[in-house]
């Protein structure tokens, strides 16, 4: 007679969690039976693509994952376009909006997050949106075979990669930004200064120092109005103003939050049968956005999950690269520096290259690239291994092939 296996749900049908899913089959593709509730009616797709999509160098079939054939060939219960709305923790068992109820023994959640609209008036008009998923692509493709003025608000990474791809489809795009310089999260100045300019060379519109204070339209959005008086037309308006961990299930639940769903060095919450990964936890006081600690949490969860678990989540630097063509630029770890470290810079304003590498002691702990970024991966490797560069520290601005030249 055969034993049922133990069941685990997936909270999220999102990069994060069927990452986990993958990590798990690798090392015991038969211990579980798994379920997957997802609020979107797709296959799991790889987010970080909608840029392309949206910019037309890619469709949305390119950038799909895992397709539902996937989860048959694994034997995955798939329940897309269903989320789950109540976790029922003594009873072990989600309860999804179609009334559909699952039991656990093992629960992953992989909620992710969601995008922060600023809540001034006129936020919602119709018109204004985010930049999350394939519903939001379709709607900006679809206002720009209609519409001319398109206004992201938001100068990140994710704001600049949809104004580009907007203007791609023949919008006129302004792009408006609280701070003075353009994604102040991943460049220091002058790299900003330079990313300026080359996107306002390819067409694009920047109001920088700019609060939005409201958007107008009587029954669609026609225009946004900041703080100083001024405004701008706009047939659509993109938040893309940073996101916030989705926790509300997990709230509910009384698992333990505070930003976002606290775990531990193995990926597990307060409540030992339920995991947790990606954009909805905390983890040692942070929070994530980017891919690469993401899939670093998959391995660690995806190993303990099949009872594999030695693992221990640690959080390394990470890198950015800005998928806009044409434009070179990647940074990764401390870019900023404080008093105990010193700076190694390299301007060639004709050429358009940047090169800023930050230094403690005989460690590069950080750095920023514009135009020439073919290093940035030596780089990166060099900032997370904490290897000694003093032997090459003349030539480190210059890139790999001149310092393995003088070591």
């Amino acid at each position: 007679m055969t034993t049922a296996k133990p069941s685990l749900v997936v909270v999220g049908n999102g990069m994060a969690g069927m990452r986990t899913v993958e990590e798990l089959l690798k090392l015991a593709p038969d211990l579980y039976d798994i379920t997957v509730f997802g609020a979107e009616p797709h296959g799991n797709y790889n987010r970080i693509m909608l840029s392309p999509v949206l910019a037309g160098d890619k469709s949305i079939d390119d950038i799909m994952l895992n397709p539902r054939a996937w989860y048959d060939e694994h034997g995955i219960t798939l329940h897309a376009g269903d989320p789950v709305v109540q976790i029922d923790r003594r009873q072990r068992t989600v309860h999804a909006q179609s009334g559909l109820a699952v039991k656990y023994d093992r629960l992953l959640l992989a909620t992710g997050s969601t995008p922060f609209i600023i809540p001034v008036p006129g936020h919602q008009l119709p018109g204004v949106i985010a930049f999350r998923d394939i519903q939001d692509v379709d709607t900006m493709l679809q206002a720009a075979r209609t519409h001319r003025h398109a206004v992201v608000i938001g100068g990140g990474l994710l704001g600049l990669e949809a104004a580009n791809g907007l203007m791609r489809q023949g919008m006129e795009v302004t792009v408006v930004h609280v701070t003075d310089a353009l994604m102040n999260q991943q460049l220091d100045k002058p790299a900003a200064a330079l990313l300026k300019k080359a996107l306002e060379d390819k067409g694009l519109r920047f109001l920088l120092n700019a609060h939005t204070e409201e958007i107008i339209g009587p029954d669609r959005v026609t225009a946004v109005r900041f703080k100083d008086g001024s405004s701008v037309p706009a047939d659509l308006v993109v938040m893309t103003a940073g996101v916030r961990p989705n926790i509300a299930l997990a709230k509910s639940a009384g698992l333990h939050c505070e930003r976002a769903i606290i775990v531990d060095d193995t990926l597990q919450t307060y409540d030992p049968r339920i995991y947790a990964v990606g954009e909805c936890v905390q983890h040692r006081k942070a929070t994530f956005g980017l891919v690469a600690p993401i899939w670093d949490q998959a391995r660690v969860c995806g190993a303990h999950l099949a009872g594999a678990g030695h693992r221990r989540y640690v959080q390394q630097a990470t890198a950015t690269k800005l998928k806009v063509t044409g434009v070179d630029l990647y940074s990764a770890g401390d870019f900023i520096g404080g008093e105990d470290t010193e700076d190694l810079v390299v301007r060639d304003p004709r050429r358009g290259i940047y090169k800023r590498l930050v230094l403690r002691g005989s460690r590069l702990v950080g750095a920023v690239l514009y135009g020439d970024v073919k290093d940035g991966p030596w780089y990166f490797d060099l900032i997370q291994s904490g290897r000694d560069i003093s032997a090459f520290r003349r030539e480190l601005p210059f890139g790999q092939a001149m310092c393995q030249h003088a070591a």
